[in-house]
Formats: C-alpha cells, structure tokens, sequence
C-alpha cells in the first residue's frame, strides 16, 4: 500500500511537472523547453508538500484532473514570478489605442435605483452618482469621502478598467470595484492609486484575482514608472471597512518611509 502511495505521487508530480512546462514554460508555436523539466520539477513538489492544504475531503490525485491541474499550474507560475520580481520584473503592456482611461469620458443612463450620491463636502468623485451592486459599497463611498487622506474615487463602472486572468483553464475578465487616489505621505504631486475590491463571501476566483493583481498587474505597472504609483486593497467585512481603509494607508506610508530608509543606507 505504501508502494502504491509513492507511485501515486510520482506519477502526480510528473503530471503537474509537465503540465506546468507545457502550458506556462513555452511560447506560441515553440517546442516545450524540456531542459528545463528537471528544475520545474523540484519547484512543483516543493509546492506540493510544503503550500499545498487539502480540505473538505478533497485529495491531491485530484489535480489529475486538468481544470485543477491548471489552477496548480497557475499558482506555481505566480510563485515563481513573485520570488524572481527583483531580477525579473514584471512590466505591464498597454492598449495602443486606448492606454489611459479617465472619468472625463464615462457618461450613461441607467435604471437601477441602488446608487449613492456623490457630494462630498469636499466633492471627492468626478462622478455625481456611484451605481451600488451592494450596500457594502454604499458603506465603502461614506468611508471614501469622509477620509481625510482620500483625494479622489471612483466606482469603476463604464470606466473600462479591466484585469484579464486565468481560472483553470480559462481566461477571464476582473473588473475592480474602485480606483481611490490616496495622500500616503508622498504628497499632492505623488498621490496613490489605490485598487479597492469590495468582497462578501469570498470564492475561489476571487483569490486569483487578488494574486493576479498582487502579482501581474500592480508590479507592472508600477515598473513602467509612466502611471504613478499603484496598490490593491481587498475588503470582507463591510463593519471594519473604516478601520482596514485606514490600515492600508498606513502600511503604505510605512512602506514609503522604509523604502526611503533603504535606499539612503
């Protein structure tokens, strides 16, 4: 039985070793890069035993299955990206025809009745109304423009905002709920652009779209060093989104203080 264990295991490692070369570790149109096997290798089953956490009666076989096999795939290859950011670093490429979006351009009709007015004092949304998909966001736009470090937000919604990423073995598209600018200690001429995802019960793809941010999309933009400074923020509990609204600016402003420690020593 032990044997059969082992055979089991051996043969799950080499299926997700090769899936993984196949589908991240080679571009359109070329051979797989096979010398590369042996290294991809020690990577998957170091992910294996030490990240992997079976719950609910589920069981690693089932990554034999190649939906699961996918999102394995994909979550190693995100390993991998974050752990080389600093010799590799990730830089985003935009739309040639559309790289920069704006709220000047959003203008639409709309029925639903579910909206919270934008009035400030100060006015903080170049938009006049916010379209709610939940009284948690309600409760985020009260937050927002009561904050003494937020200079501006807006719901992004017909503001063409989209984050394409991988669930399994499909490409799907993310739209965050909100882009608020925030003074984190940069001033006025260097405000942060900080992504707000408002969540309730949190699925299993909203976990790849955290890491698609965290890991993708963030760093890649701010490697262009062209759009200012960005950051994601995820919020679960609609009670305490006052008090992690204020956390996030601060662990920003701490990791601007300690960046610029860094970088004098």
């Amino acid at each position: 039985m032990r044997g059969h264990r082992r055979a089991c295991g051996s043969t799950l490692l080499f299926h997700l070793t090769q899936r993984l070369l196949y589908t991240k570790w080679r571009d359109l149109g070329e051979a797989p890069k096979l010398h590369l096997f042996g290294q991809l290798k020690r990577v998957t089953k170091q992910w294996l035993d030490g990240y992997l956490k079976c719950r609910g009666g589920t069981y690693p076989a089932q990554f034999m299955y190649q939906e699961l096999a996918d999102m394995a795939c994909e979550r190693i290859t995100k390993g991998i990206t974050a752990a080389f950011s600093d010799k590799r670093p990730i830089k985003a490429v935009l739309d040639p025809y559309n790289p920069v979006g704006s709220t000047a351009h959003v203008r639409f009709n709309t029925s639903r009745t579910d909206r919270w007015e934008t009035n400030g004092p100060p006015p903080k949304c170049h938009i006049n109304w916010v379209v709610l998909d939940s009284d948690w966001e309600g409760e985020f736009c009260r937050v927002a423009e009561s904050h003494p470090r937020v200079r501006a937000y807006v719901k992004n919604h017909n503001l063409g905002l989209e984050v394409p990423y991988r669930y399994g073995s499909v490409t799907r598209i993310y739209l965050p709920d909100f882009i608020v600018l925030v003074d984190d200690g940069h001033g006025e001429e260097d405000l942060l652009n900080l992504i707000v995802e408002i969540k309730g019960y949190r699925r299993e793809d909203a976990k790849e779209k955290k890491s698609t941010m965290d890991t993708y999309w963030v760093p890649g933009v701010n490697n262009l060093g062209t759009h200012g400074r960005w950051a994601f923020a995820e919020f679960t509990e609609v009670y305490q989104i006052e008090s992690e609204f204020e956390a996030k600016v601060r662990s920003e402003f701490d990791r601007m203080i300690n960046d610029n420690v860094r970088g004098k020593s």
